[in-house]
């Protein structure tokens, strides 16, 4: 057979056991000094990977929000009220949490590349009655589907990163990735306030149909398996035509098929309701989502109306958080890993709670922001003012979302993907429901106490990665399940 050193050949070992019929199999093993795995590519390999999933990532919030320059004219085309146009973003969002449901655990089934292809084309391919709906109830069925399916970078992208790095390199990479989803929303308004100012709403998503295009031609090129049960299980396949005997590998499963689909579809949902550390921190997770998209929702309204912004200026607004998100993955989430590996080595071991120590930097921004993005509108003081709380609620929504995604990949390591996908479920629903109650909330109670009701939340949840510093190990033994 061949060693260890060829990339595209399994370790293989002789598996010993008293039942002679077991004595003639040999076990697959990929090892991690094996450079078929994941773990072991060379790092152009696994970074090309990356690029393409963050691509992806990136597209589908940007899709999210890229219609929200032309509220106003896609409700006067289709006919519609604002309130109800903004359900296209209501539907888009919660499929995105709904999608990484059953799209993570089948990643877990069938592969993440798989999944990948044949979802994002799909997400491609409904830009186009997107593009053409002829009235408002098409225009929400088209953008809640395309949700769903472009949720798939969402709800592998963690599992993919966990498949190729080690727990002590994977803050860094992962805080690039989850630029995507945290920056998508940002750019998205930008983009469509350019476009708004030159074409007509439906070019919106003419446009996002050539880009994800041009994507799921890349994905076919450099997209590459990374989930290990599976690449195993193409190996022993590999064998048995090629070299013939009985071979298997640790933890296949000989259930059938659909009972494993039931159990990998199931896995994100006991996740969410058994376990205090998923519903907690994807609780925490749902503020921030549900004031983003609040903020972004009202950011042309705010500033349109007080600020007397044009179109294209409104757009630029949106650099405000964004900016924030670049300067938080540049100087602080790499600092998550050398936080992780300084307390694991004072301690003499690695614990998922060693994830949460920079989150409480988050944990005080968002709520002061907040209240500082409130309070500069209210009393209408400069713009400067209010976009520049926006940059500080920019950097502790990236501090906070990339501790809590690590803390829950390390958390559930071989199952990554669905924890990931039970925090997003819980946020993106309240994300995409709560933005369409905020302008009455803000017709009611202005913009300053209908945004200091965010921060007085974010004032409530703060404490959250303290109480788990102290208590998560003993909450993950206490409430420990097999998946």
């Amino acid at each position: 057979m061949p060693g260890a050193e060829c990339e595209t050949s399994p370790l293989l070992r002789d598996q010993e056991h008293g039942d002679s019929a077991y004595d003639e199999r040999q076990e697959v093993v990929l090892s991690t000094k094996d450079r078929s795995h994941p773990r072991d590519w060379p790092e152009w390999k696994k970074l090309s990977n990356i690029a393409v999933i963050a691509s992806m990532s990136i597209l589908s919030p940007l899709a999210s929000s890229i219609f929200t320059p032309g509220i106003d004219r896609i409700a006067k085309s289709l006919h519609a009220t604002n309130s109800a146009v903004i359900g296209c973003q209501t539907g888009f969002v919660i499929m995105i949490g709904v999608g990484p449901c059953l799209l993570a655990p089948l990643s877990e089934t069938f592969g993440r590349k798989p999944l990948y292809l044949i979802c994002f084309t799909i997400f491609a391919l409904l830009q186009i009655p997107t593009a053409l709906a002829p009235n408002l109830p098409l225009l929400i069925t088209a953008r809640t589907l395309a949700g769903f399916f472009g949720s798939v970078g969402i709800a592998n992208g963690g599992g993919t990163i966990s498949d190729m790095y080690e727990p002590t390199e994977r803050a860094g990479i992962f805080g690039w990735y989850l630029l995507g989803p945290l920056l998508g929303p940002t750019i998205g308004p930008l983009l469509g306030g350019v476009i708004m100012e030159n074409l007509e709403w439906p070019w919106l998503f003419w446009i996002l149909f050539i880009i994800c295009s041009v994507v799921v031609a890349g994905a076919l090129f450099f997209l590459r398996e990374t989930y290990v049960p599976v690449l195993l299980a193409q190996r022993k396949k590999q064998l048995e035509r090629t070299e013939g005997g009985n071979y298997f590998f640790q933890d296949e499963s000989e259930e059938p098929l659909s009972t494993r689909l039931v159990h990998s579809v199931q896995r994100p949902i006991r996740i969410l309701f058994t376990q205090p550390i998923v519903i907690a921190m994807a609780t925490y997770q749902a503020l921030i989502f549900a004031t983003t998209y609040s903020l972004y929702t009202q950011f042309q309204a705010i500033y349109g109306e007080k600020y007397g912004f044009n179109t294209l200026q409104v757009g630029l607004v949106y650099l405000g958080p964004g900016l924030g998100f670049l300067t938080a993955v540049w100087f602080l989430v790499p600092s998550i890993d050398t936080v992780y590996n300084r307390l694991a080595k004072k301690h003499g071991g690695a614990k998922p709670e060693y994830r949460l120590p920079l989150a409480n930097i988050g944990a005080v921004l968002i709520p002061i922001s907040l209240f500082c993005f409130a309070w500069a509108v209210e009393l209408h003081t400069h713009w400067f003012v209010s976009i520049a709380a926006t940059y500080f609620y920019g950097i502790g929504q990236v501090v906070i979302f990339n501790s809590l995604q690590n803390y829950y990949i390390d958390t559930f390591e071989k199952y990554a993907a669905s924890a990931v996908a039970a925090g997003a479920l819980f946020r993106s629903l309240v994300g995409g429901v709560v933005p369409m109650f905020t302008p009455m909330l803000l017709e009611k109670y202005g913009v300053g106490w209908g945004i200091s009701l965010f921060a007085f939340i974010g004032v409530l949840l703060a404490p959250i990665p303290v109480v788990f510093w102290y208590y998560g190990e003993f909450l993950r033994e206490r409430f420990a399940i097999v998946l």
